[in-house]
């Protein structure tokens, strides 16, 4: 059974398939919640950022959530991830990011956490800055790497992406052809070296691991890229969510954001099918989960979840019974995952 996380910014919605529609149940209700992140290794397990009111977990598949993250000194957590390949405890090694930019690992479900500082002291962490908030700068996206362990990328709103190959040790500053304003990322276990990168210069992305990247927007109109996913059966299929800018893309007047789908070989190319007009849309939230080879998920900003059947080609609106009175209109975070 696919369950689905829906970070609102006012509460999580946990929706689950209950025949025919699927039914969301409201969870952290009133609480500003920011990213979300099932564990691949403990599926009942699952982590909630929020913005000012620290991290939180759920040991029962989002039926209930409690406050952790002794030794994260931000309330600000922005990004969080568990590691597919490094187990600990009873799950996944957790990562979280914070606002201002630090990063965190916990070994033990998110009781205790460990600060990687030298992610603080890249060369170019002094000209970080996020626009809407200059004074500041955050951890945006955490990507742990699919196929090799310690290796980790972390992309810095507005810093760039960030690699280290030792679990956090040392790092590596933003290289050629990546983009800086970087958004989201991905790696994929069936293309070992190969990461992802939607920002708001565009697309990139890497085949030798990190150490170069190219941009690839070859069909691209819309040059602000935010949601990112991949087919987890053929990582040369590529969803993106993107607008001409971020005035598009997250503000309500003029709001006009679109997806784009690239395969092997192929520009670019605008997809609509099944999708609202994009006009007076904001830039939608994309997902995907390794048990369903060929679907995807994307959440709009002004309500509403649409699923695609056929790698993204084509789009259903999923039939969600949501509490009465509740509409969302804000999406922070989307994760999918399988339970048993």
């Amino acid at each position: 059974m696919i369950q689905l996380y829906v970070a609102t910014g006012d509460g999580l919605a946990v929706i689950r398939r209950k025949n025919a529609r699927w039914q969301a149940h409201l969870k952290m209700e009133r609480l500003p919640t920011q990213c979300v992140a099932p564990d691949p290794l403990a599926p009942e397990m699952a982590y909630c950022g929020t913005f000012g009111e620290g991290l939180w977990r759920s040991r029962d598949a989002g039926i209930s959530w409690e406050p952790v993250g002794e030794g994260i000194p931000h309330g600000e957590v922005m990004a969080v991830a568990v590691s597919p390949l490094e187990r600990a405890a009873a799950g996944g090694l957790v990562w979280a990011g914070t606002e201002p930019s630090a990063l965190f690992s916990s070994e033990d479900e998110g009781r205790a956490w460990k600060e990687w500082p030298a992610l603080r002291g890249l060369p170019s962490a002094s000209t970080w800055s996020f626009p809407p908030r200059p004074w500041t700068h955050h951890v945006r996206w955490i990507a742990p790497d699919s196929v090799a362990q310690r290796r980790l990328f972390v992309a810095i709103e507005l810093g760039g992406v960030m690699r280290t190959l030792d679990g956090g040790e040392t790092w590596e500053d933003r290289k050629p052809g990546s983009q800086a304003d970087a958004h989201t990322l991905a790696t994929h276990p069936l293309a070992p070296g190969r990461v992802y990168e939607a920002a708001g210069g565009g697309y990139a992305e890497s085949r030798t691991g990190g150490v170069t990247w190219t941009s690839d927007d070859e069909g691209l109109s819309h040059s602000y890229l935010w949601g990112l996913a991949v087919d987890p059966g053929d990582p040369e299929t590529v969803l993106v969510s993107a607008a001409r800018g971020p005035v598009e893309a997250h503000h309500a007047d003029g709001a006009r954001s679109t997806i784009y789908r690239k395969v092997r070989g192929s520009p670019w190319q605008e997809v609509r099918d099944g999708l609202p007009d994009p006009r007076g849309r904001r830039v939608i939230t994309l997902a995907a989960h390794a048990a369903e080879p060929g679907v995807f998920y994307a959440a709009l900003q002004e309500g509403g979840l649409y699923r695609s059947a056929d790698a993204g080609r084509s789009w259903e609106r999923v039939e969600v019974d949501w509490p009465d009175g509740y509409r969302y209109q804000h999406v922070h975070g989307l994760a999918a995952v399988e339970l048993g």
